[in-house]
């Protein structure tokens, strides 16, 4: 660098100087200048004017030099090191070495400054090699940028704390706006610090190290908290669906393994081993795996429950355990068309649709927050049968025309969160505002269809209700056929669809040839009648069993509102309907 003395008229503040902006504090320096004069060079590069230069790194000397000369002292000149023309990201760490020898910055200034500085092609670890931080550090900073603008200035101020700024650097801008809305609002909670955090993940947050999947296959996304050492799953039903299937993978595993019965407890309910007493798998022992709430997975082989271990020493016999009449992937191949058929029927039926947002409005629901019913399929099979489904074409057509008339992406994936405009929820209603009532109508049941939950106790409530005939919008197919592996029910199924009697002939027959005759029966091949009304019991409305064993989540939900159900419509309803 240059050194030499400038003119003090022939000076200006660099827009690259860090405390470019605002009035400067040269009240502790000012004495020492008015005695001694400015005795650090300013650092400074050419401007585009000639003659002139900005100022990069000085700008309280040069403040203080300007006050003592309208007092009608000081010197005409100051001392500067002349930097090259041109190199911002330089200038910025120049300022920026000064400025955080002298006082540490806030972080809201450091996030400015390093953004700058990575505009001018900085990477995070040249950054963090200059100003001797780490990487992490660096980029901690950086995720600053995250945040809406009103957060920062809301933080530099003071407003808001440092675990608060630092969880909402996880949340997407939608949830930012959001936060700021509860914020706002003196009459409603509004989340801070590590609260915070449980507000943004919907619930317990949940670490990536809790997956028993392969996170390669995970198609959910994954944040990354920089002030922590830990990684996050976004959104947690997209990750109870993978880690669901994933534990009745493994719990398949151990009974293919040969352990007697796998039992998985409820989530959140603890295995504890002075309640169990160690037993080998060819004595009965069992493998019981435990859940927790923040997703993590214990395995326990080889116990049996004080009780049954007691029974064994008198010599008593220990229960066997009943097989469910469906297994899991049945059970959620039967959920999902049915939900696919009574949002089809919901969909047309606006009354009902705007009674039901009330409900959820002021009852609330598990997705109520507002979350999409992501309809996770157990297998690509059972995934390509709903897709493929009259209910699912239905409904699509209805989804289309609601964001047509709202003006969205006609290819968005859904109508729920595919508004994109700058003003959020004020700028939706204003759109909303010149619609008809029956056009809003039409899209609140599209909504509520989008967010109405799959295997919950509203399916079998309002598919009654609506009259929801699964007969017209569903036809059995391989899908289901080849998931039924359970001799009894399938003696059943092919009862039902081929008749009693050749059930009766083929009781000795293989699983193999039992479903090829139920095919044949669907699809009219090889000499058999056509039969085109059959529906599974599992999924009709009601639904029912057809053994006594019980474990047909659809049978025990409708049960258990069947006291709702028998109440009468109101009138207007049934008209609506």
């Amino acid at each position: 660098m240059e050194l030499k003395h400038i003119d003090i008229a022939n000076l200006t503040v660099s827009a690259a100087n860090m405390r470019a902006k605002g009035a400067a504090d040269i009240a502790n320096i000012l004495p020492s200048i008015r005695a001694r004069g400015v005795l650090v060079p300013l650092i400074v590069r050419p401007a585009e004017a000639e003659d002139r230069f900005e100022i990069v790194a000085g700008k309280r000397r040069y403040h203080a030099a300007l006050a003592i000369a309208e007092e009608g002292g000081g010197e005409d000149s100051l001392p500067c090191a002349i930097m090259a023309a041109g190199d911002d990201a330089a200038a910025l760490e120049a300022s920026l070495i000064e400025n955080v020898a002298r006082l540490d910055p806030d972080e809201v200034t450091l996030w400015e400054t390093f953004t700058r500085l990575v505009r001018e092609g900085r990477s995070p670890e040249d950054i963090a090699l200059t100003f001797g931080l780490t990487e992490l550090q660096v980029k901690r900073t950086l995720a600053l940028g995250n945040l809406l603008p009103r957060i920062r200035g809301l933080y530099r101020k003071g407003d808001i704390d440092v675990a608060t700024v630092r969880h909402l650097t996880l949340a997407s801008k939608a949830r930012q706006r959001e936060w700021l809305a509860l914020l706002d609002d003196p009459e409603v909670y509004c989340p801070t610090g590590h609260q915070l955090k449980a507000w943004l993940f919907g619930g317990a947050s949940i670490p990536v190290s809790a997956a028993l999947f392969d996170l390669a296959n995970y198609e959910g996304e994954i944040v990354s908290d920089l002030f922590g050492e830990e990684r996050y799953f976004a959104d947690s039903a997209t990750f109870w669906a993978a880690q669901t299937a994933a534990i009745e993978a493994k719990a398949e595993s151990c009974r293919e393994a040969g352990w007697p019965e796998v039992v998985v407890f409820p989530t959140g309910e603890a295995f504890h081993r002075w309640e169990h007493e160690r037993c080998p798998k060819r004595k009965g022992g069992k493998v019981f795996i435990s859940v927790g709430t923040r997703g993590d997975v214990a395995i326990h082989e080889g116990y049996v429950s004080l009780k049954e271990a007691r029974k064994c020493g008198r010599g008593e016999a220990v229960e066997k355990p009943v097989r469910p009449e469906v297994s899991n992937p049945i059970q959620n191949y039967v959920d999902l068309h049915r939900h696919a058929a009574v949002r089809a029927d919901l969909a047309g039926s606006p009354a009902l649709t705007l009674r039901l947002m009330v409900a959820h409005a002021i009852a609330g629901s598990s997705l109520w927050n507002v979350r999409i019913e992501a309809q996770r399929a157990a297998s690509d099979a059972i995934a390509e049968s709903v897709e493929g489904s009259t209910s699912e074409a239905v409904f699509d057509e209805k989804r289309r025309a609601a964001l047509a008339v709202l003006g969205f992406d006609p290819e968005a994936p859904t109508v729920t969160g595919g508004y994109d405009g700058e003003h959020g929820v004020a700028g939706l209603f204003v759109r909303l505002l010149p619609l008809s009532d029956a056009q809003v109508l039409e899209v609140a049941a599209v909504v509520i269809g989008e967010t109405l939950e799959a295997g919950s106790t509203l399916i079998e409530l309002l598919g009654p209700m609506l009259g929801t005939d699964m007969a017209k919008v569903w036809q059995g197919d391989d899908a289901l056929l080849d998931m039924i592996r359970d001799r009894e029910v399938l003696h059943h199924v092919l009862a039902d669809v081929a008749g009693e009697s050749v059930a009766e002939a083929n009781e000795a027959a293989t699983g193999k040839v039992k479903r090829k005759i139920v095919r044949d029966c669907l699809t009219g091949e090889n000499g058999r009648a056509k039969v085109t009304s059959w529906v599974p019991k599992w999924m009709a409305f009601p639904p029912a069993a057809y053994t006594e064993r019980g474990g047909v989540a659809t049978v025990s939900r409708a049960a258990t509102i069947a006291e709702l159900a028998a109440f009468p419509e109101p009138e207007p309803l049934r008209h609506a309907a």
